[in-house]
């Protein structure tokens, strides 16, 4: 198949849908499968996996690039099937549009149909009202299939809005093995970046600084398990694109363990993967979560995982003693480090936690189930 996937943005640091988008276009190509991405971004990503045609400069938050529509008409015509990533934004919107009657379209909301938002931001799901009916309402109702990368995330989807209808399916994302041939360098690579964290017992948030992530709960819950474990430090790795770090910080402060916390910023390649490999335990309270993909690169890294039970993959991740999982709440946090710190078999887990991996979240068997269900819609189209 030749594919074209079309989304806002192939930057990571603007959240994990980038990265799912390249990890899927390799896995695919793995298969031997052609992709191409088109997205609203200025100027095309250098070393790119696959051919990415950069469309922008987009305008606004919904994105809008006036070369994206007539780009898409012009160029459907060489692809078996078109995938748009995200909702609320123009590009899914101008895939329907370019492509409808021409080619399958399929869309991956990536968790952006969760009545948590509804919940959460009722003002704007007001306006996201006004726009359903003849915006997103009609970019699902025809697409081939709506796919969703887990069950949890599909039944959630339905409590968004009244006026739903979807040809649905869960198409699960997957991660390429990292292996272990570099395992030890990428951990060296971290403690000489990051000296004082050496010798200490790390527990990790990987992910944005976003109040959704639960941040503020973690500090809090650290503070009120950790006093009695001076060895223990918590590592706060992501990029702050709301400036809510100095809010953090100062919280941090006030709580007494300013000096027990490393804010790193955001973390890639090598610096990553061993800050993961660090790490005894990797933390996700989050209010809202659809796939989680730094929780499955922990799990590949044999790196059990803390989850809030509101990280929709919450049960596959922690199955077979790979990992915990406990409400978005105070408490529920403060269970999980507190289990984290009292349980004196912790590293029991680091082997269930990579073979979670192996069996449930490798990228070579979601390729061929993702392979698989595309071929059959094609083939009824």
């Amino acid at each position: 198949m030749k594919l074209l996937h079309v989304t806002t943005t192939t930057d990571p640091a603007l959240g994990g849908v980038a990265e799912a988008v390249r990890q899927m276009c390799e896995a695919l190509q793995a298969l031997g499968h052609e992709s191409e991405v088109a997205t609203t971004d200025d100027t095309p990503r250098p070393g790119y996996p696959v051919p990415h045609h950069a469309l922008g400069p987009a305008r606004g938050s919904y994105r809008y690039t006036p070369a994206l529509l007539p780009w898409l008409r012009a160029q459907a015509g060489r692809f078996d099937a078109v995938l748009a990533h995200g909702l609320w934004q123009h590009p899914s919107f101008a895939v329907r549009r370019a492509v409808r009657g021409r080619r399958p379209y399929f869309v991956w909301p990536h968790g952006m149909l969760d009545p948590w938002f509804k919940r959460t931001y009722p003002r704007k799901h007001l306006k996201k009202w006004l726009y359903w009916p003849w915006g997103e309402y009609p970019v699902l109702r025809d697409a081939a299939a709506v796919l969703f990368t887990c069950e949890e995330e599909r039944r959630l989807a339905r409590q968004s809005f009244w006026l739903y209808q979807a040809r649905e399916a869960v198409a699960p994302l997957g991660l390429a093995d990292p292996g272990e041939a570099r395992a030890e360098a990428q951990r060296t690579a971290f403690f000489e970046r990051f000296p004082d964290l050496r010798g200490r017992r790390l527990l990790l948030f990987l992910g944005r600084l976003h109040v959704k992530k639960g941040c503020d709960l973690l500090l809090e819950a650290f503070v009120a398990e950790a006093a009695a474990a001076p060895d223990a430090q918590l590592v706060m790795a992501g990029p702050d694109q709301t400036g809510w770090q100095p809010e953090l910080a100062a919280l941090a402060r006030r709580l007494g363990v300013a000096d027990r916390i490393a804010w790193t910023g955001m973390l890639t390649g090598d610096l990553k993967w061993g800050a993961l490999r660090a790490a005894e335990a990797f933390v996700l309270p989050s209010h809202q979560e659809n796939f989680g993909l730094a929780v499955v690169e922990a799990l590949a890294c044999g790196t059990p995982v803390l989850l809030s039970d509101q990280v929709n993959i919450w049960r596959e991740a922690t199955a077979e003693d790979a990992g915990l999982a406990a409400p978005d709440t105070a408490e529920g946090t403060r269970h999980l480090v507190r289990a984290w710190l009292a349980d004196a078999a912790w590293s029991r887990r680091r082997s269930a936690a990579r073979a979670r991996f192996l069996q449930a979240f490798e990228s070579a068997a979601a390729a061929r189930h993702l392979s698989a269900l595309l071929q059959s819609h094609l083939a009824r189209a």
